[in-house]
């Protein structure tokens, strides 16, 4: 009676070894999980704040344009009309999906069009470009445009790093057991893969 007792407790003792050590390790990787998801919403906020200045600047952009004459009023709409938009698709950091983030990406991918066209409209208002303020503020837009695609690239990278750790085995388990999701990317604009061209 005594053998069974003792193979029973080494056997309950063995299975409580594999539980705890399995509770271990599954909250290790849990809150690295969470760890990992925290920091790719925190580059989110990032790439959200650099939208945001971009946005901040195009009323004083359009305000310093308009003030020159027989301006060509349709652009200056469309990039109105581009940033109000932009400004009303949001994304939950926490609930990123492929159609949230393509919504968002075209929204602003409208607004960098349309200050694109701007941009080349004002090559036939050599007074506009002279003026200190308008030059500034083309400084301001064009390191914009630098500070997003560079927290645009961190969050790919960010995201990366969460997606592939949370699809490797074993920690695929937990992350199915608690729902983490993959993060969708940033991708290049339609038609950027293709080199313009150039005519004289």
């Amino acid at each position: 009676m005594k053998k069974g007792c003792l193979i029973s407790a080494i056997i309950v003792g063995f299975i409580a070894l594999v539980v705890i050590g399995f509770v271990m390790w599954g909250s290790k990787n849990y809150n690295k999980m969470v760890t990992m998801n925290e920091g790719v919403a925190s580059q989110w906020g990032n790439v959200q704040t650099q939208y945001q200045r971009r946005s901040d600047l195009i009323p004083n952009f359009v305000n310093t344009v308009k003030g020159a004459a027989n301006f060509e009023q349709t652009t200056l709409t469309q990039v109105i009309e581009a940033r109000a938009k932009a400004t009303s698709v949001t994304v939950d950091p926490s609930k990123i999906t492929p159609e949230s983030m393509k919504a968002f990406q075209d929204a602003q991918g409208q607004v960098s069009s349309s200050l694109g066209r701007l941009m080349v409209v004002m090559e036939k208002y050599p007074e506009l470009k002279a003026t200190q303020n308008f030059r500034d503020l083309q400084t301001e837009l064009e390191g914009t445009e630098n500070r997003i695609s560079t927290e645009r690239r961190k969050f790919n990278d960010v995201a990366l790093t969460y997606n592939t750790y949370i699809k490797r085995f074993p920690q695929n388990i937990v992350a199915g057991m608690f729902s983490f999701q993959s993060k969708p990317y940033f991708e290049a604009a339609q038609g950027s893969d293709k080199a313009p061209e150039v005519k004289f």
